[in-house]
């Protein structure tokens, strides 16, 4: 494991016997402890930033908590991950993360007391937040070292094979199959690597890792140049890198490798960049809309435009905004 992580065990399904701690094969975790295939059955949420843009409800509160409607940002990443055929999660977590723990936990008290009271709905929303089938497990970040740390953290949870990254503030909303399954699908078909892109404005590219394609056509393409947070008159191009990616196990080589680099941190960029003289790392232009939950605004909008597919609070908001 690497030195500045910590594992802190896993939280099994509700019917297992008991707990299993980081690296044990007991769940084919570790490295060697799995054959690599195209099939994708881990995800790895980075969720140790201490989320200042939302001071001060994020100074006892994970901001992967904040709610988008009635379930927290974590649960819509999470829910997107599983619909996608993963059943592993590995939260990279820090010392204010405990209410995601909780969150993805049993609370006994709380479903004696909607039992008690017949609130059978509401009960089944609770212990439904995930499938019993899936498993949980948690790593300490103890230090903000960067995206790239995070996910090298999350390297003895994943062991040697190919795994998803899924950064929860990137809500992306499609009515159809979820970025994540988009992007499942086309790596079992094809086995490359590949990276969620949308197109930005050239003035905002110093808030993206930037690519460049080889041979750009309507499906994406193989990325030929990555750069993290390029000033706009440097950027390679306007196509943006969004919270989603589907990487090989190599991306771990790739991170111990690499130096600081944007912001004093480890990029995930910077590995991503290390790996295309070797490896094919393809653009993804996902089919959805993509609301950046970690700013005001993306948090506003979000809510807005999910209460407003919902049948009940639809006339709601539209009375509110009218007014």
């Amino acid at each position: 494991m690497n030195q500045w992580c910590s594992g802190r065990g896993a939280s099994l399904p509700r019917d297992a016997p008991n707990s299993g701690e980081v690296g044990r094969g007991t769940h084919d975790f570790g490295r060697g402890g799995a054959k690599v295939t195209n099939r994708i059955r881990k995800a790895v949420f980075p969720v140790a930033g201490l989320g200042t843009r939302f001071l001060p409800a994020t100074k006892a509160l994970a901001k992967e908590m904040l709610p988008i409607i009635d379930k927290p940002l974590i649960q819509y990443a999470a829910e997107e991950a599983v619909a996608a055929g993963i059943d592993h999660l590995v939260f990279v977590t820090g010392h204010t993360k405990k209410s995601i723990e909780d969150h993805f936990d049993r609370s006994t008290e709380l479903e004696a007391t909607l039992e008690a009271k017949g609130r059978t709905e509401l009960l089944a929303r609770v212990r439904t937040v995930l499938p019993a089938h899936v498993t949980c497990m948690y790593i300490r970040q103890p230090a903000p070292l960067g995206l790239g740390h995070a996910v090298l953290c999350a390297r003895p949870a994943v062991g040697e094979e190919p795994f998803a990254i899924l950064l929860p503030d990137d809500l992306i909303d499609y009515d159809g199959p979820g970025c994540t399954e988009q992007m499942v699908r086309r790596f079992e078909a094809d086995g490359h690597g590949l990276v969620a892109v949308q197109s930005v404005p050239r003035e905002e590219t110093g808030r993206y890792g930037i690519v460049r394609l080889a041979a750009p056509d309507a499906s994406g393409g193989p990325i030929e140049t990555i750069v993290e947070k390029p000033a706009p008159e440097r950027a390679p191009s306007t196509l943006g890198v969004v919270g989603r990616y589907v990487m090989p196990p190599e991306i771990f080589e790739a991170l111990e490798r690499i130096r600081p680099g944007s912001g004093g941190e480890i990029q995930l960029t910077d590995a991503v960049a290390a790996l295309l003289p070797r490896q094919t790392i393809t653009a993804f232009p996902f089919e959805g809309t993509r609301f950046d939950c970690g700013s005001k605004e993306g948090f506003l909008a979000a809510n807005v435009s999910l209460a407003l597919k919902d049948p009940e609070l639809r006339p709601v908001v539209q009375r509110i905004l009218s007014s």
